[in-house]
């Protein structure tokens, strides 16, 4: 049942508050409209009783205190989705950008996605090659890791991350170009107008487009679709994946943008702050975006994860990467001394690791001398 409201109690940065909500849910759509006939989309963040605080995406410049409609959806947040995804480009909240009009939804799901049953996950095997001999030879990435990237500001990982999405295949179709079952979702986050256009331009130009989705969150966009994108990209990724039986490799950029649209958000909402001024459930948070990579019973398909995160004064103790670090399998770390003296791509390889290296590559995945010459090089 939809229900709608009328005036608001009171607003603090880019929430609004309602009393006397009746039946709502927590993470529920809500459906603004303002008195100048505009609306605006939103979320329910937080339940008091009868009082609801309501995350608007595009802001609350405008939302007047005693005319504004707020009408509860009665469904989360959902993305809609469609076999056409792959070679759309799409903003944070997951409306397309194109030109190339909306999507036909075969299906919506909650962006915020459903619980893997532990038992029904598949240890990952076999290796996705990034054409990068450093991170293939020492650092190999399998199908269905997690495996971060952690560089610094001003070094050159958007141009490593636009160079893995023109090169990445997996093991089976290396010698097949154009192969269906192998995608690419991108999500930037927080990024300037040049970069977004860098890497538009860098996918078109090589012709591999039509198989990447792209997620655009630019630092001029509301702070609050930072939050959505990554959730809205795996969505995606988990229904290619997983519904249509695709390999999936989604690279998201910058996550320590993300982690600071957490910290804003959570400061806004009065809660205490932990590490840094960080939420307290930061790690949880993170967790709930990682742990959607893996491979499931019962689908052929794959979703793995290569997230880069900038190292703020290359501190790999701080928040974000300590986190990060303690929930995925391993990280590749980024050298300011390498980048600036001119070495592409600056890999640190001694701090960097893939965990689950070992189960991927010799014989019947890469070649049977890899363990030993990859031993070899790190002696």
């Amino acid at each position: 049942m939809i229900l709608e409201y009328i005036g608001v109690k009171d607003i603090n940065g880019s929430l609004i508050t309602i009393d006397g909500v009746k039946d709502a849910s927590f993470e529920e759509t809500v459906d603004i409209q303002l008195a100048n006939g505009g609306r605006r989309a939103g979320r329910i963040v937080a339940m008091e009783g009868e009082r609801a605080v309501i995350q608007v995406f595009e802001g609350t410049n405008g939302i007047a205190l005693d005319n504004t409609r707020t009408r509860l959806l009665g469904h989360p947040v959902e993305m809609p989705l469609s076999p056409e995804l792959p070679g759309r480009i799409f903003d944070g909240a997951g409306r397309p950008i194109d030109g190339l009009g909306d999507i036909f939804p075969v299906a919506r799901r909650d962006i915020n996605g459903s619980a893997i049953n532990p038992v029904s996950r598949i240890y990952p095997r076999n290796y996705i090659e990034t054409g990068i001999s450093s991170i293939d030879g020492m650092v190999t990435l399998i199908r269905g890791q997690k495996l971060p990237i952690f560089s610094g500001s001003g070094m050159r990982h958007n141009e490593l991350a636009a160079q893995i999405v023109r090169q990445a295949r997996i093991a089976d179709q290396s010698r097949a170009n154009g192969s269906t079952d192998f995608g690419i979702v991108f999500a930037a986050m927080g990024v300037k107008n040049d970069v977004a256009d860098y890497f538009r331009r860098s996918f078109e130009e090589s012709g591999v487009l039509g198989r990447v989705t792209m997620f655009l969150n630019l630092s001029s966009d509301p702070i609050i679709e930072r939050i959505l994108t990554p959730r809205c990209a795996l969505t995606a990724a988990e229904y290619l994946a997983f519904d249509l039986g695709m390999h999936i490799l989604v690279i998201m950029t910058d996550m320590t943008s993300y982690a600071e649209a957490c910290r804003e958000f959570s400061s806004s909402k009065g809660e205490i702050p932990g590490r840094k001024g960080y939420p307290g459930y930061l790690y949880s948070d993170l967790a709930s975006l990682y742990e959607r990579a893996g491979m499931i019973q019962g689908s052929t398909g794959s979703v793995t994860q290569l997230p880069i995160l900038t190292m703020p004064n290359d501190d790999i103790t701080h928040p974000v990467p300590d986190l990060t670090g303690y929930i995925t399998e391993g990280q590749i770390v980024l050298d300011r001394s390498l980048d600036n003296s001119g070495v592409y791509p600056p890999v640190s390889v001694l701090p960097s690791l893939s965990r689950l290296m070992k189960d991927g590559i010799g014989e019947g995945f890469t070649r049977a001398d890899h363990a030993a010459v990859s031993n070899q090089l790190f002696a």
